[in-house]
């Protein structure tokens, strides 16, 4: 029988994805509410040395990084899903989407969401600036697919969609890309979508 655990915070697009992929894939897993108190505790320290969410427990076995945690959960419970395409082609594009995640996504629509809705002190300018640089280039990858990789949702859907979504709540629009907000719709329209609490719009910037 399968125990997991997940550690996080209600809002944090990091989480989401782990929320989202446990959901689309039947998973069920106890929820441990990780504030900035309980992520300086040294229990959660033992977990994951650098304090940050989301961290997986699995039957024992910790895992942090939210991209390594969807990995880990197709690899595990779902090897045959799709999720992850058996395609090695498909698979390298699923990685480098990932890497966008963890780059152009964290530094662009999900630096200036957490600057806008919690005063994180990052460089709204910058954020702005990377998001404005790759905002387009999603659009045009997206323009005749509705997917980010092949034909149907993958880990690079899930992993990219909630601080895009959220793009606004860092004061980015999204009105001038069709193609994303349909890309949008694509993912929330997936058979256990969960989304993450909407927070106040700030001036678009």
């Amino acid at each position: 029988m399968h125990s997991l655990t997940l550690y996080g915070t209600g809002l944090s697009g990091h989480v989401h994805r782990v929320r989202l992929l446990l959901s689309l894939l039947g998973l069920k897993a106890d929820w441990v509410e990780a504030d900035a108190r309980v992520r300086k505790s040294p229990d959660f320290l033992a977990l994951n040395p650098l304090g940050q969410v989301p961290v997986l427990v699995d039957n024992g076995t910790v895992i942090s990084d939210s991209n390594a945690i969807l990995l880990w959960l197709v690899k595990r419970y779902a090897p045959d899903s799709g999720w992850l395409p058996q395609d090695l082609a498909e698979e390298v594009q699923v990685h480098q989407w990932l890497a966008k995640a963890a780059g152009e996504i964290r530094y662009g629509v999900a630096s200036a969401r957490l600057i806008r809705q919690f005063s994180t002190a990052e460089n709204y300018a910058s954020a702005h600036d990377v998001a404005m640089k790759f905002l387009p280039q999603l659009a045009s990858h997206l323009s005749d697919r509705q997917w980010l990789v092949g034909q149907r949702a993958t880990l690079a859907d899930v992993a990219c969609y909630a601080y895009v979504a959220c793009a606004p709540e860092g004061g980015i629009s999204l009105q001038n890309w069709p193609a994303i907000r349909a890309w949008l719709r694509q993912v929330e329209a997936l058979p256990g979508f969960v989304g993450l609490p909407p927070l106040p719009l700030p001036a678009e910037g």
